[in-house]
C-alpha cells in the first residue's frame, strides 16, 4: 500500500510517520519510506544520527538516473531529457517494486535496521542555500512523484511518504498517488484548518482520508476533534514519554511504547490494510495521465520542446501484473 502522512507544521506528522514505519518494521513488513518534507526530519525520527541523516542521498540529485532507468524501452519517450515529473509509464517502461534491487534504490535509498526488521529510506534532499530565490521545493519532490508513478506495490508491502507540511502537497498531483492519506491534526482551530483544505481539494479525486488526532490530553480535546472532523476521525494519540525520550536522542525499544499508543497505531495499520481492497489501478492511471497532461500544457511542452501528450500510452494500466522489462 502507498500511504501518506500530511498535516500542518508542528502537528506531529513526522513523528506519526516514524511510529507507523516502526510498527510495520516490527511486524516484518517490507517498507520503502520517503521523506518528502522540506524539513527532512524523518531520518532522525527513525533513529539516525545527524550525520547519518545528512548523508542520505538526495532523490532530486539523481533525477537523470531515475528518468533513464524507468524510461526503459518505452517507444513513446524519445529520451530521458524529454521526461518530466508527471511522465506516466507505458509499454516498455521499467517499474519499481518494493522488494527488489535496482539502480534507483542503489543510488537513492539506504537500508535502515529498525525494531527487528529493516526498511529502505529515501529522501528528497533539503532545500539548500543555493536554491534560495531560484528554485521551488516542489521541483525536488518531482523525483518522488516520478518514482511513485512507476512503482508497483502489493498487499502487505508499504510505501510510506512523509509529505510536505500544510496544503502544499496540492501543488502537484502527488496527493492522488496514495491508497490512504492520514492527516495528523492537533485539537486546535489551526490544527483542523489543514484538514478542511485537504478535504475540499481531495473530494473530486476520490482521495481516501482519515484523521489521526495527536497531542490529545483530555475528553475536551477529543470532543473538539469529533465536532470538527466527524466520521473522518480514526483514532487519537495521547502524550508519550517514549516519544519525548526518542526526540531527545534516547530511543527505547519500540515494544516499550505506551500500550494506549500502540493500540492507536494498530488502528492506523488496520485502516491502511483495508485500503488495499478499494485499490483501483485504472483510476490511479487515469489520474496520473490527467496531471501529466495538465503539466505538459502548463509548462512541460515549452520546457522540453516536445508534445508530452504523446507520452501517454492509452492502452497501458499500471498494476501488480504489469510486465517489467529487464535492463538491456
Amino acid at each position: 500500500m502507498k500511504i501518506a502522512f500530511v498535516g500542518k507544521g508542528g502537528s506531529g506528522k513526522t513523528t506519526l510517520s516514524s511510529l507507523f514505519i516502526r510498527s510495520l518494521a516490527a511486524d516484518g513488513r517490507p517498507v520503502v519510506a520517503v521523506d518528502a518534507d522540506i524539513n527532512q526530519h524523518l531520518g532522525a525520527a527513525l533513529g539516525l544520527s545527524e550525520g547519518e541523516a545528512a548523508a542520505l542521498p538526495a532523490l532530486g540529485a539523481h533525477l537523470p538516473l531515475i528518468k533513464d532507468y524507468v524510461r526503459g524501452s518505452n517507444p513513446r519517450i524519445a529520451s530521458a531529457a524529454a521526461m518530466i515529473k508527471t511522465t506516466p509509464p507505458g509499454e516498455g517502461s521499467r517499474l519499481l517494486r518494493v522488494v527488489e534491487d535496482n539502480p534507483v534504490y542503489e543510488a537513492c535509498a539506504r537500508r535502515v535496521p529498525l525494531d527487528g526488521g529493516e526498511i529502505r529510506l529515501m529522501a528528497t534532499g533539503p532545500f539548500t542555500e543555493a536554491d534560495l530565490g531560484v528554485a521551488c521545493y516542489h521541483s525536488k519532490v518531482g523525483a518522488v512523484e516520478l518514482c511513485l508513478n512507476h512503482l508497483v506495490d502489493g498487499r502487505d508491502e508499504y510505501v510510506v511518504v512523509d509529505m510536505t507540511a500544510g496544503s502544499d502537497s496540492f501543488a502537484s498531483g502527488m496527493f492522488t498517488r496514495f491508497d490512504m492519506t492520514f492527516l495528523v491534526a492537533e485539537p486546535t482551530r489551526k490544527g483542523v484548518s489543514v484538514y478542511r483544505q485537504y478535504k475540499e481539494y481531495a473530494r473530486d479525486f476520490g482521495v481516501a482520508l482519515k484523521v489521526v488526532g495527536n497531542k490529545v490530553q483530555d475528553e475536551t480535546d477529543l470532543e473538539f476533534l469529533r465536532a470538527e472532523v466527524g466520521d473522518d476521525l480514526l483514532v487519537t494519540l495521547s502524550h508519550s514519554d517514549w516519544v519525548r525520550a526518542m526526540e531527545k536522542g534516547r530511543p527505547a525499544p519500540f515494544g516499550e511504547l505506551e500500550p494506549v499508543n500502540r493500540a492507536a497505531l494498530e488502528s492506523v495499520k488496520a485502516a491502511a490494510e483495508r485500503s488495499y481492497d478499494d485499490r483501483d489501478w485504472a483510476r490511479y492511471t487515469r489520474q496520473m495521465v490527467h496531471f501529466h497532461l495538465k503539466n505538459a500544457e502548463s509548462w512541460g511542452n515549452a520546457k522540453t520542446g516536445a508534445d508530452l501528450a504523446a507520452q501517454v500510452d492509452p492502452s497501458f494500466v499500471l498494476g501488480e501484473s504489469a510486465a517489467v522489462p529487464q535492463p538491456g
